[in-house]
């Protein structure tokens, strides 16, 4: 699975991992030359605390299109690290 976006890959993997319809891609296949951090967060009642990071691809920002739960609670422990991508992102199989 790739996920793209402005016309550049942000992450591939064959090893991504589906919850709730969202592709969570490893950390080791990320782009990070176009990851941005950001100081949003959100929680949800069972996987806990998502940190969320920005895209900046060819002078585009994409603001907080990333999302990772770094400690997740133990029912989500399979995603810790993982990053997922919306806002615009397209998946490629």
């Amino acid at each position: 699975m790739k996920a793209v976006w402005n016309g550049k890959t942000l992450a591939e993997s064959t090893e991504t991992i589906v919850i709730e319809g969202n592709h969570y891609f490893p950390p080791q296949s990320i782009d990070k030359s176009v990851v941005v951090a950001s100081e949003t967060i959100s929680v949800c009642g069972w996987k806990g605390t998502a940190s969320y990071w920005s895209l900046n691809v060819g002078g585009k920002i994409n603001t907080d299109a990333v999302w990772s739960y770094q400690t997740p609670k133990e029912a989500a422990s399979e995603i810790k690290g993982y990053f997922a991508f919306w806002k615009g992102v397209d998946f490629v199989p």
